[in-house]
């Protein structure tokens, strides 16, 4: 906890942004960090909870210990406050700025609407930390003789590798795209996370010792053979990336798509990647309708705006959310109800309880999509149709798994009735011994903060099951 009393004495503070139409401008990050005195000021509200549900299953899968670090920055100890984030969580300056913290959620100061800044006082404890040069590679005393192989660089594969590292196995991280990072650098736009965070865990993690492999489609360039045959073990950790087809009318007319390759594409120009595979999407001086209430829909929205859309619709299917939960239905978990994210905030047109009937194309151009208002079922009520004009149209309706072309027929693991990989719970084994999955792989379409605790969970098990035992923390 903070001060016995601070929540008593301390308004909620939040960080604040740059003016929207000044950060449409660019790509960059546009958060105004609060002061060190600030951020102190917010640490000292932490109370002294019976039960802290903020760092429990509730609130934080990767359970960090929220009140432990709130009280060592209230007491100016940044750098031990450093040293407790870093104990249960690899990244914190990837999570302090994209996860959209259940820990707040589940504060007890929520049950007033005013929880402790947490989101905010985890990054400025991460980029206090990077800022001192208190994080620096940790590489293993000893080397163990076993080697690992892994196959995708998002945040679960990141943490199993560092993890794995610093056990002292041999890691190989095996990556499609030119650059680590997987959806973190091409599906996350840089004005949330700009991509030198990355760059400089990358660079840690080299000095710990783990390999980078850039450019291998394990299954498709490489065969999955090389991996399970030349390896002790091998952990699959790819991201969700198979899009959610709504199969409408008028889907397959020019100037609609998919939201992730217009989000990667966007992301390669920003990294100044030569070669953009993509197929050339740009928003600029059109109409722009994206389908779907999500994150991804979020930055299709953002990234619009700031390529010069003249106007954003973003459609959910769900009715119109309270403005707040009841509490006492819904605390300490995650409620529904109206959020605006920093995208709609720069001047997204909203339309809840829409139903996408189909898209109106002339000319197999799109023109319009055409909706109607939405039911308790979420099915459309006749006589409610209305037409959106459109030049170009995002769907962002979630994924449905991961990309396995390959990995399944040449490694002989088993699949869910969802389609992700099957793996324990616990032990994150396959039904081949010798392959392990973790994060979206295994448990579908989340977090990033679920990915970094599957990571560090399925490295935990994979060195028992090269030694026998295990000193990493889950």
């Amino acid at each position: 906890m903070g001060k016995v009393t601070g929540f008593l004495e301390i308004d909620r503070q939040e960080a604040r942004y740059q003016p929207a139409s000044d950060r449409i401008r660019h790509y960059r990050e546009f958060t105004l960090p609060l002061s060190d005195a600030e951020v102190a000021g917010q640490a000292a509200r932490c109370m002294d909870c019976g039960i802290p549900f903020c760092h429990g299953p509730q609130g934080c899968p990767v359970n960090n210990q929220i009140p432990d670090w709130n009280d060592l920055v209230y007491a100016d100890d940044w750098e031990e406050a450093s040293r407790n984030l870093h104990s249960t969580n690899n990244f914190p300056e990837f999570t302090g700025r994209i996860c959209p913290a259940p820990c707040e959620e589940a504060c007890t100061l929520n049950l007033e609407n005013i929880p402790v800044a947490i989101k905010t006082v985890e990054q400025a404890i991460a980029d206090k930390a990077w800022a001192n040069g208190w994080i620096v590679p940790e590489p293993a005393a000893a080397k163990s003789g076993s080697r690992v192989a892994i196959v995708g660089s998002g945040p679960a594969g990141l943490a199993a590798a560092q993890q794995l590292a610093r056990a002292g196995h041999e890691v190989h991280v095996y990556e499609r795209e030119p650059r680590a990072g997987g959806l973190l650098r091409y599906g996350i736009p840089d004005f949330k996370m700009e991509k030198r965070h990355i760059d400089r865990r990358v660079e840690q993690m080299e000095a710990e010792g783990v390999t980078f492999h850039y450019g291998v489609n394990v299954g498709v360039t490489l065969p999955v053979s090389e991996l399970t045959d030349g390896y002790d073990a091998v952990l699959f950790a790819g991201g969700a990336e198979k899009p959610r087809d709504p199969q409408l009318p008028g889907q397959d007319l020019q100037g609609v798509h998919y939201a992730m390759p217009f989000l990667v594409q966007q992301n390669r120009r920003v990294g100044f990647e030569n070669e953009i595979p993509e197929t050339t999407v740009e928003a600029t001086a059109k109409h722009v309708v994206v389908i779907g209430g999500g994150d991804t829909a979020s930055d299709c929205v953002g990234t619009s705006f700031r390529q010069g859309a003249i106007v954003v619709t973003q459609l959910d299917i769900r009715p119109t959310p309270p403005k707040v939960e009841d509490k006492l239905l819904t605390w300490p978990y995650w409620p529904t109800k109206f959020r605006t994210s920093s995208s709609q905030a720069e001047g997204a047109e909203r339309e809840f309880a829409a139903v996408t009937l189909g898209i109106e194309g002339k000319n197999g151009k799109v023109v319009g999509v055409r909706c109607a208002r939405a039911d308790a079922k979420r099915q459309p009520i006749p006589g409610t149709e209305f037409l959106i004009k459109a030049d170009l149209v995002f769907i962002a309706l979630g994924f449905s798994g991961p990309r396995i072309e390959g990995l399944v027929e040449q490694s002989g693991v088993a699949l869910d009735k969802r389609g992700n990989v099957l793996a324990d719970e616990s032990s994150y084994v396959t039904s081949n011994p010798k392959v392990f999955a973790a994060g979206d792989m295994r448990r579908g379409q989340s977090l990033v903060v679920w990915a970094i605790r599957e990571g560090r969970q399925a490295a935990a098990a994979i060195d028992t099951f090269l030694t026998g035992s295990t000193k990493l923390p889950r």
